[in-house]
């Protein structure tokens, strides 16, 4: 079961601003990249769901990061059923992301009390959403709604609390207009955790990608008042 409670999840998000997003089959890989990423300063890591067998590979990286990263919220993303929820909800994730708006995936992570954000590309679609519990909410795909999308939404629901994913990378220009239009975390994945970084595995220069990253997003960030 989670081991983080789905408002711990939540703050986290808001707090760092930042959910890197990976997969691969790899699961000594994925270690250094969860390691690198937390070592960063990263408290949160969507595994995307995306191969076969990735939920073996996700149980054993969730292993490790309960034995070795203090902190380090888990959770699975690109999930499309409840049934591949409940897999993964069985496996000790802490959030559950999807792709698409499915409300048999809300029973299932809101019965479990597990936080689940739930891809959304309308209004009415991020209603729903909030009716059903969503706390945090996936604009997908952001590289097609872009900021002016949330803006937009935030003008009529500035209670909404919007995730984009696509379409976000660490320039602070891109950072600083996701976050101006209003948006409480990002979802970032191989613009942060690059093919070139793999490759070479230089895990040190994605941790300071990852830090760095972290201490733009606190800089654009609109201040409290």
């Amino acid at each position: 079961m989670a081991r983080y409670s789905r408002i711990e999840v939540a703050v986290t998000m808001a707090e760092t601003g930042l959910v890197p997003l990976f997969y691969h089959n790899d699961i000594e890989l994925c270690k250094k990249v969860l390691k690198a990423c937390y070592d960063g300063g990263a408290r949160i890591l969507e595994f995307t769901n995306r191969g076969d067998f990735a939920h073996e590979v996700f149980q054993e990286l969730n292993k490790y990061a309960l034995k070795e990263l203090p902190g380090m919220m888990l959770g699975v993303g690109s999930v499309t059923d409840a049934g591949t929820a409940s897999l993964y909800l069985q496996l000790g994730a802490n959030f559950v992301v999807t792709p698409v708006l499915r409300e048999d995936i809300a029973i299932v992570c809101n019965r479990r009390k597990v936080l689940w954000s739930p891809g959304c590309g309308s209004l009415t679609e991020i209603a729903r959403a909030e009716e059903l519990g969503a706390e945090i909410v996936k604009v997908f795909p952001g590289s097609t709604l872009g900021p002016g999308f949330v803006k937009a939404i935030k003008g009529p629901c500035p209670w909404t609390s919007i995730m984009p994913t696509g379409g976000v990378s660490p320039d602070p220009d891109n950072l600083k207009s996701w976050f101006d239009a209003g948006v409480t975390c990002v979802g970032m994945g191989s613009k942060l955790i690059t093919k070139s970084v793999l490759k070479s595995g230089d895990f040190d220069q994605l941790t300071a990608d990852v830090r760095a990253t972290l201490d733009t997003i606190q800089e654009v960030k609109p201040k409290q008042t």
